[in-house]
């Protein structure tokens, strides 16, 4: 129960706090948008977000999305993944992880495992002069249903 009597659902108390720290008003359109990103693991465009939510929240708008899906980018609630094609899928794991992107039909997956800290610090050493302050891991290659038949035997 929150201090005002009313019950929470889960995170929201996570999702209030980071919202009030950051300057920015709870709504509940928010909500439900953060409900779904921490419930998938799917990783979606901001569309296929809209479509999810609006089962729930029907007179809620594409732009109402994308503003609440940039909100909780902004703070630290969730990440954006940002592609060379303009494409953008959201994930609502905020922790240190990999991804694996599908050249063929775009679905990005969770990748277990981490870069050792020796590695890291050889790489830092070998960008000259650049300043590393973090780094993202994806993998492309093909999913298991859209591999070609002679990538899916070897």
């Amino acid at each position: 129960m929150e201090k005002t009597g009313h019950p929470t659902r889960p995170g929201e108390t996570i999702l209030r706090e980071a919202l009030e720290s950051n300057g920015q008003r709870f709504t509940e359109q928010r909500a439900a948008v953060f409900r779904f990103l921490r419930s998938t693991d799917v990783h979606p465009s901001a569309d296929e977000v809209f479509s999810t939510v609006r089962r729930e929240l029907p007179g809620i708008s594409l732009a109402t999305v994308y503003k609440s899906l940039e909100t909780l980018v902004g703070c630290g609630l969730a990440v954006k993944l940002t592609y060379s094609d303009g494409s953008a899928r959201y994930d609502g794991r905020t922790d240190p992880h990999h991804h694996a992107r599908c050249l063929a039909c775009g679905r990005v997956m969770d990748v277990a495992g981490s870069i050792p800290d020796r590695n890291l610090a050889e790489l830092r050493g070998s960008v000259g002069g650049f300043h590393v302050t973090g780094y993202r891991l994806e993998l492309s290659g093909y999913c298991g249903s859209c591999a070609p038949e002679e990538i899916a035997i070897a």
